[in-house]
């Protein structure tokens, strides 16, 4: 272990404790002092904390308040996990915080964790990749909040590609959200679904469209924490994948030979009777 000191950017995943992954766990244990955001992360995943490491709630810190433990950290060889919800990834502001302890000399590591929106697909029970209808996943945020968005990320840009989108921090703007969708193409009728902190005690998950997920949103009162999920794939059905195809081969199966066959054709045609190029066969 560097004298150095070491700190853990641990993904806390969605809410519920068990979804952290296992070195996410070994890493909190480990861990002589434990930063945490109460207004993000739910307070089970203190369970992995040991007996007498330091639990720091940095809800109401700003960078500027985290970073003097960092420092000490340094000074005295400690152990931080500093912990995110979701992934660390995802709108996790550590790029600023990586800089920060590697210019104190610290070691640094990201533990990767569950996202909200493979979450709520679970809890949905559904796949956002479906073999011909969407191959594809746009994770975003509504453009015009209190962090500016680079040119050229807009949610109605997003839409016109219609395949899946998850839209996070964006709930307390959702009339302006089915506006964009809908603008950038997305048929009204498109299924969508509204999670409210997914996985934790109080989850909600609601399934509308996008023509009524304004409506969905006001009705349950949301305004944080909640999450978007748009696009045909939630609906979606009666697709397969080539995969799984008893044509399809690789190196731990063989195809079998009329399947095979049966499986280039359909390349051929493409999906529903079209050319491969998306013509009418």
């Amino acid at each position: 272990m560097s004298t150095s000191g070491k700190v853990w950017f641990v993904g806390a995943g969605p809410g519920a404790a068990d979804l952290l992954t296992l070195r996410a766990a070994r890493v909190i244990g480990a861990a002589d002092v434990v930063i945490w955001a109460a207004s993000l992360v739910h307070a089970d995943v203190l369970d992995h904390a040991r007996p007498g490491a330091e639990i720091i709630d940095s809800s109401q810190l700003p960078i500027e308040g985290v970073l003097p433990l960092y420092r000490r950290a340094a000074a005295e060889g400690l152990r931080v996990a500093r912990i995110h919800s979701g992934d660390p990834a995802l709108w996790g502001a550590v790029q600023e915080q990586l800089d920060l302890c590697r210019g104190l000399g610290l070691d640094v590591e990201i533990v990767p964790g569950v996202s909200s929106f493979t979450a709520v697909a679970a809890l949905v029970g559904r796949e956002l990749t479906i073999p011909e209808v969407a191959q594809s996943v746009i994770l975003t945020r509504l453009e015009g909040g209190r962090t500016p968005m680079p040119p050229g990320e807009r949610v109605r840009d997003f839409a016109r590609h219609g395949t899946t989108m998850a839209l996070f921090l964006s709930a307390a703007r959702s009339g302006q959200v089915q506006a964009e969708l809908l603008a950038g193409g997305y048929p009204a009728d498109t299924p969508a679904v509204v999670a409210y902190q997914a996985t934790w005690p109080d989850e909600l998950v609601v399934r509308c469209t996008v023509g009524t997920l304004e409506a969905t949103v006001k009705e349950h009162k949301l305004w944080k924490h909640t999450l978007f999920l748009v696009g045909p794939a939630l609906a979606a059905a009666g697709t397969r994948s080539h995969l799984y195809h008893p044509g399809h081969f690789h190196t731990f199966r063989r195809a079998e030979p009329g399947a095979r066959a049966e499986l280039r054709r359909a390349r051929t045609t493409g999906p529903a009777g079209t050319a491969g190029d998306g013509r009418p066969a």
